[in-house]
Formats: C-alpha cells, structure tokens, sequence
C-alpha cells in the first residue's frame, strides 16, 4: 500500500488592496523623513509635474518633447526607467540590494528637488502600480503641507497616451523590425551605434502579453486617478501631427484649473482670445448684413468713401503690404460708420487700425485781448495690412 499523497502546501495569499495602501503609507513616510532629513527647510518641488503613461508603442518618447513645448516646460523630462540606470540605483545593485518601490521613489524624490525642474516636468512612466498611484496622492498631500515650505500649490496632471492592443503591436513589431535593421547595416559598415534590441519587440506573444500587463495594472491604476487630478486621455493611435493636435487640445489653457478661485472669480467674464476668434467670420458677415439692413444710405456712403479715396492709396502702396493713410472725412465722425469701414476691409482680408487724433487749429484772434480761439480738427490714422506682392525674379 502506498503511502498517502499529503495534501498540496496552501499558496501564499496575494497581498491584499488594503496591505498595498498600508505598504504605501510605509515607504511613502520613510522616504519622505529621509528626504527632509537630507535636506532640511530646503525641500522645493516643481509648480507643474505632468505623469505621463502608455501603452508600449504610443509613443511616449516621442511625444514627451512635444508635450513639454505645449506646456512651456523646458527641463529635460525624468525617464524612470533611467533612473534605475543611474548611479545611486547601480550602486544599491552592487550592494546587492534590491530597487523596489522605495528605492524609485527615493530616487524620483531626491532628482525633483534639482532647480531646473522647478517651473514644470514631465516624469515619464510613473505611476506604474497601485502603491505608486497611492504614494502620489501622500506627495500631493505632502507637498500642501508643512513640508514643504516654500512650495507654491502643486499642478500635478495625469497624460495617458492611449492606443489600441493592435496597434501597440503592430508598433511594437515594427520598432523591433527597425531596429534589427539598423544594427545589420552597422555590423555590415562599421559605422553609426548598435541599437538595444528588445526581445519583446520581436515576438507578437510578448508584445501582447506587454499591452496585457499595461492595461491590467498601469491603465487601471492611473484611470484611478482620474477623479483627484487633472487627467488627460490623449487618444495616440493617428499620425504623429494628428496625435499632436489631440495633445495641443487635451493642454489647452483652463485657467479656472490653475488660477486661484479668488482671481478667476475677478476675470472669468474676460473672454479668452481664442473663444473670442472662434465665430468672427460669422459675427462679421451678421454685421455687415445688419448695416445694409439698418443704415443703407451711411453703409453705401462708407462703401464709396473706401473705393473713392482709400482703396487707390492702398494700391498704390501694394508693394509694401502696409498701407497708412490721414483722413478728415466727416463721415467718420459717426462710430457706426467707422465699424463699418472697419469690418468692410477684414471681411476683404485686410487688417485695419484706426487712431483718433485731435489737433488744436487756430480760428480766430481777439484784436482787443490777443486771445486765441482754436477749433478742434479730427484726423482719422486709418493703418491698414495686408499680404505683400510676390515678386518673382530671374524667371
């Protein structure tokens, strides 16, 4: 009779949420003591931080640069993954110790405090994890309090660049396919730089298993996100000037995020310029439509007064794109007039400025007191632009 199979060894239970926070709490206290220890009543972050995420192939790095123009960041952005390349992380790996969670964090911690970050930055590829996306909001929270003094409020957003698993694949694949060649034309010439060639790039399985691993912890744990920071979910999958405009429009100024209420409150009713430009064309033809409406005879009287006597000057200067003309014209006298003559021009593609000068002329002298009685002469400085002649030579 055999003996009887013992029963199998139960598994180790996988860590729990609730032990996930906790061990947050745990780091995120012990590096933060650390850091004002190391650097006492002189712990300054940047105003910005921008935690920007992916899935493999959505051009993260291609895109960081431009994400940083449209923010007017002008530090270099922190790649996490090079920071575990850096020499404090080699250093802990000699040791023979572990980078964890702590040690990137420590390290992430310990590069924001460099001056060049302080007015904005982009960290590439954090938070990764559920104990990442939580010992971000302890930063936050820290970074409000007593701290870190000195720091104004923080602006943090999240950026997603998000595509597809078919596409991240289909990129994947073809970053590998690249690459492969680039090394074999290096190898052949000996000349340029061999190029890492990632194994993942070069197998459809792991390039789906890597878009697997992106969505079920680095998607969900920054879609968490979404509620407590500004988010921005930056649709990748166009090409590059298409993905770029999604960016432009995704970081496009809302000053009620970034102004106190208190300001905003004081300027809100202030139209932003772009707001203001976005139905011109329509406000202007409503008008013009409007004049011929209401003042026919004043808006024929300024559609004659253009072509008699302003138009043959502007010709004559056509050349140069800028026209500047003086006129005493009592028809301007009247403002709906002078808008008419302003809007007549745009609506033809020219850009129009009038100024109002006063000029004191003397009308009459008092033989008995030598007083002087002036009249007063209105001249209009009508400046006008528009696209200069193309002259072509040599043809």
């Amino acid at each position: 009779m055999s003996d009887p199979v013992p029963p199998p060894a139960p598994r180790a239970a996988a860590p729990s949420a609730d032990l996930e926070i906790k061990d947050a709490h745990l780091i995120f206290s012990a590096v933060w003591a650390d850091l004002l220890e190391r650097h006492p009543g002189d712990v300054r972050f940047p105003n910005e931080f921008i935690w920007l995420g992916g899935a493999p192939g959505a051009g993260k790095g291609t895109n960081t640069p431009f994400i940083a123009r449209a923010r007017d960041i002008t530090a270099p952005p922190i790649v996490i993954s090079d920071l575990l390349t850096a020499p404090q992380a080699v250093a802990l790996k000699n040791a023979g110790q572990m980078v964890g969670d702590r040690e990137v964090i420590g390290l992430l911690l310990e590069e924001l405090l460099d001056p060049r970050y302080r007015d904005g930055v982009v960290i590439d590829g954090f938070p990764r994890t559920k104990v990442q996306v939580e010992f971000l909001k302890l930063f936050y929270h820290a970074m409000l309090g007593a701290g870190a003094r000195g720091a104004h409020k923080p602006m943090f957003r999240i950026a997603l660049l998000f595509v597809t698993e078919e596409v991240s694949v289909a990129r994947q694949l073809k970053r590998g396919r690249v690459i492969r060649e680039h090394n074999a034309q290096v190898r052949e010439s000996g000349i340029g730089e061999l190029l890492e060639e990632r194994v993942t790039d070069l197998d459809p399985g792991l390039c789906r298993k890597r878009y697997k691993g992106f969505k079920d912890t680095t998607f969900d744990a920054l879609q968490s996100l979404r509620q407590i920071f500004h988010f921005h979910f930056i649709d990748a999958e166009g090409d590059l000037p298409e993905v770029q405009r999604n960016i432009v429009r995704e970081f496009a100024y809302q000053s009620s995020l970034e102004l106190s209420p208190e300001v905003f409150a004081l300027i809100q009713n202030i139209p932003i310029a772009t707001e203001l430009s976005r139905h011109a064309r329509q406000e202007l033809v409503r008008r013009l439509e409007q004049y011929e409406r209401d003042a026919p005879d004043v808006f024929r009287g300024v559609v004659a007064l253009i072509e008699s006597k302003l138009l043959p000057i502007v010709q004559a200067h056509a050349m140069s794109g800028h026209t500047q003309i003086n006129s005493e014209e009592a028809l301007l006298d009247d403002p709906v007039a002078l808008r008419m003559m302003i809007d007549v021009f745009s609506e033809r593609g020219f850009h129009v400025t009038v100024d109002l000068h006063r000029v004191e002329i003397p009308a009459r002298v008092d033989p008995q007191t030598w007083e002087i009685t002036c009249r007063t002469k209105k001249v209009f400085r009508i400046e006008i632009r528009y696209p200069p002649s193309d002259i072509r030579r040599g043809h």
